[in-house]
């Protein structure tokens, strides 16, 4: 595979090998860089600088930096007034942190908004020591003793990177991108990274915006490499995630 038109990395190569992501391909969108491996330090300096990884079994190691980039502000997040009313009554509760790898299993088996099955085993083995180390997080919405969906990313400064969510009841999702985007906003964070652009995504409030003033964002929103642990330490009932949402009036 290296005769792709990218840089191709070896696990040897330090951890800020990659090209500057202006150099990314426009066809396939966004491609940057092969190879390499998903070391902790390999994987915190892609995020801080606008690039994430993307492959599936029997392909290299992607590095994908794509132009435009979705993003999610956290105060802009549209939850209609009809979820908060049915978030009162609904049985749900939301943790963070406290079935990381159960998160990213139900991750992998779901289509939501993804395409093939990406989360590959190297892939879950990498963002579960992120997790033990502090920089990957879940959000786990519990109905009694099931997990029924949730999503993780990592946090770095003030930005979140999400990677993934999975849905296994009604809203389930969207119970937790409410109940992340409260955190992110409790705690002065800048932005909810959503990587690449999809209906679903859109119609929660994400936008997309133009790699370089994506990049311009991130130097505001991560300029050093800290990482964030203030995650509640309790549980979440849907009903107190049922007030205004964190943009205003939503369509009813």
């Amino acid at each position: 595979m290296n005769d792709l038109p990218v840089r191709w990395l070896t696990a040897d190569d330090p951890p800020d090998a990659f090209p500057d992501i202006d150099r990314a391909l426009p066809e396939p969108e966004g491609l940057l860089a092969a190879g390499g491996d998903l070391s902790r330090d390999r994987l915190l300096f892609a995020y801080r600088h606008g690039i994430f990884p993307w492959y599936e079994d029997g392909q290299p190691i992607l590095w994908w930096s794509p132009d435009p980039r979705c993003v999610l502000f956290p105060e802009k997040l549209h939850i209609a007034r009809r979820l908060r009313r049915w978030l009162r009554q609904a049985p749900y509760e939301v943790s963070f942190n406290e079935a990381f790898d159960q998160v990213v299993e139900g991750c992998a088996g779901s289509r939501l908004g993804q395409q093939g099955t990406w989360i590959t085993r190297d892939m879950s083995a990498a963002y579960s020591a992120l997790n033990r180390d502090g920089w990957a997080h879940s959000v786990e919405v519990w109905n009694g003793t099931a997990l029924v969906g949730g999503l993780y990313g990592l946090a770095i400064g003030r930005a979140f990177f999400g990677e993934s969510m999975f849905s296994r009841q009604d809203n389930a999702s969207k119970t937790a991108m409410l109940a992340v985007c409260r955190q992110l906003i409790d705690n002065d964070f800048l932005l909810f990274d959503c990587q690449v652009v999809s209906p679903h995504l859109l119609t929660l409030g994400a936008e997309s915006m133009p790699r370089s003033q994506f990049r311009e964002l991130l130097l505001r929103a991560c300029p050093t490499l800290l990482p964030f642990t203030a995650w509640p330490a309790r549980r979440i009932r849907s009903a107190e995630l049922s007030g205004d949402s964190p943009g205003g009036p939503d369509p009813p």
